[in-house]
């Protein structure tokens, strides 16, 4: 005979979370648990009584979408419980649903269903992160801030954190290039006026100057992707690599190694002696012990 219970372990928000949460109904002494709650593992909280995520990676949330959405909760309720922990009595936080939770306010509801489960900061951390990454609709920079602070905070390496997210290295790697991007090329990916494709042509332009320059002519131009990653091909094969040292005068780079033979000779050890075509350089003259350096000294006439 089929199992009708419900699953609560399938009903957790998120991938994998069922490792970072204790999927039951909260059981503080004192507090009753209704037949409907002991059922679902749902609550009908007070929004009064629940506070903001701070761990919450997700810093902007479009307005006319949150509109959307509070026009849809009015119409048909909330669909799918937010989730929290709580923290007192009647205090709780939430660990996933913030854009349920200030639709709900904006449509004027007192109460919201909430799973309650049990989590300490650390994983409230973890999970507030990997729930947007997997869940959420975050931009391209938001994601890349999300897996910095998987990395700094919650101490994962980038091999970890690709099993994390469901991402390999390279694409984790990808995306934390771009918090190396000036803060207007980041600010335009934030806003989604800049793809991620157009943001990692950029990565490659080392010098600033010429990156914001190529940046601003692919939004004065809507330039696509393909067109910005030639002008960035086009600018590096202009510019000599930083590999290829000039070579100095063959005259010149004879005269320096007679005059390193030289050094040798006078100093009785070994002188290294380097200059380039600006005439920029330096002298290097070794010494084995206290009495060898006290020799090259005498003789350079310091003590």
């Amino acid at each position: 005979m089929a199992d009708n219970k419900p699953n609560r372990k399938k009903s957790a928000l998120g991938r994998g979370l069922g490792a970072l949460l204790q999927d039951s109904p909260a059981k503080n002494k004192g507090e009753e648990i209704l037949p409907e709650v002991q059922k679902t593992g749902i609550f009908e909280l007070e929004l009064s009584q629940i506070q903001v995520n701070p761990f919450q990676p997700r810093t902007h949330f479009d307005k006319e979408a949150l509109e959307e959405l509070a026009e849809s909760i009015r119409v048909q309720g909330i669909i799918q419980p937010i989730t929290v922990r709580k923290l007192d009595q009647n205090e709780y936080q939430l660990i996933s649903g913030e854009r349920r939770f200030q639709a709900s306010k904006l449509a004027g509801l007192e109460k919201i269903p909430a799973y309650v489960r049990t989590a300490n900061d650390q994983q409230m951390l973890e999970m507030a992160l990997i729930e947007n990454i997997q869940r959420e609709n975050l931009n391209a920079l938001e994601i890349a801030q999300s897996y910095q602070r998987l990395l700094a905070e919650c101490n994962l390496k980038q091999e970890e954190l690709g099993d994390r997210v469901g991402k390999n290295r390279t694409t984790v790697n990808n995306y934390l290039r771009l918090l190396k991007l000036p803060p207007s090329i980041q600010a335009a990916i934030r806003d989604q006026k800049l793809s991620m494709g157009h943001a990692r042509a950029l990565i490659n332009v080392e010098d600033i100057d010429k990156q914001l320059a190529i940046f601003k002519k692919a939004i004065d131009e809507e330039l696509s992707v393909r067109k910005v990653e030639a002008l960035v091909k086009a600018l590096n094969e202009a510019q000599p690599s930083k590999k290829e040292k000039p070579e100095l005068d063959p005259v010149k780079k004879y005269e320096l190694n007679k005059l390193q033979q030289r050094l040798a000779s006078h100093f009785g050890t070994k002188v290294a002696l380097k200059s380039d075509p600006k005439n920029r350089g330096e002298i290097k003259i070794p010494f084995h012990s206290a009495s060898d350096l006290n020799r090259i000294l005498e003789i350079l006439e310091i003590i």
